[in-house]
């Protein structure tokens, strides 16, 4: 067998199996949350959130929306100088991003079944 019939059975394979896994994975909800960022994102996304009393009344003075807060906690930078990963028994996080042009660092208190915001403050 020459290499170039050995080429096209191999790219034959390979296209018929891409086309497989499309049909398979169509309109699942994978992701590919490898880095430690995304992964302690997804664990956040998770669970249960929950508002401190403090985190409450700075969202009625500022006008904000916990659907805009909850977008910053999927799609927003987790700072790891500033979060404290190991503490006991919760995890605290610095999740930080943008509501409406303006930069918001929000802290989560993230323990085994819920993940409560303990603190926000716009920038």
């Amino acid at each position: 067998m020459k290499l170039i019939q050995r080429i096209g059975y191999y790219l034959g394979g390979f296209s018929i199996g891409l086309i497989i896994l499309a049909f398979f994975l169509n309109g699942k909800k994978t992701s590919c949350s490898y880095g430690p960022e995304a992964r302690v994102l997804k664990n956040i996304n998770t669970k249960k959130t929950a508002f401190s009393h403090k985190v409450k009344e700075t969202i009625k003075k500022e006008n904000l929306d916990s659907v805009q807060i909850h977008n910053v906690l999927k799609s927003g930078a987790i700072d790891f100088s500033k979060s404290s990963p190991r503490q006991e028994p919760c995890g605290v996080y610095l999740v930080e991003g943008s509501i409406n042009d303006t930069e918001v660092s929000i802290y989560v208190e993230n323990c085994d079944s819920i993940a409560t915001i303990t603190n926000l403050k716009l920038n």
